[in-house]
């Protein structure tokens, strides 16, 4: 399974959005296509510190992933880190991050005229 950049994203404003503080991604027997995906992608999440395994299948946002949220929240910067990712042939979710970042230090340096 490829990992899915955007649906990552969407995960992490789903998480973000709910009331609960958890993310149900467990895996059943014969896991829907769409379940496995989601299955995977918090494991992967995990696999990066934006999320934490609390127990099988259930998982909570990380400060590190509430920070990349923040990062790619904006639609600009999201199109801009994917469209530099994809020049570089693609990058780990680390590099993602920080390419966001580095877009968002580049906006606020030109709206508030300090060097980030």
């Amino acid at each position: 399974m490829k990992r899915d950049d955007d649906f990552i994203r969407e995960l992490l404003f789903e998480i973000e959005a709910s009331d609960d503080p958890y993310l149900i991604a467990d895996l059943v027997m014969s896991p829907s296509a769409e379940d496995l995906k989601r299955h995977m992608h918090a494991k992967w999440l995990s696999d990066a510190g934006l999320l934490l395994e609390e127990n099988d299948g259930v998982f909570r946002i990380t400060n590190q992933g509430h920070d990349y949220l923040a990062a790619i929240r904006d639609d600009g910067i999201w199109k801009k880190t994917k469209a530099a990712a994809s020049s570089a042939g693609g990058v780990g979710l680390g590099v993602m991050k920080d390419i966001a970042v580095a877009y968002v230090k580049q906006e606020l340096s030109a709206r508030l005229g300090l060097q980030i």
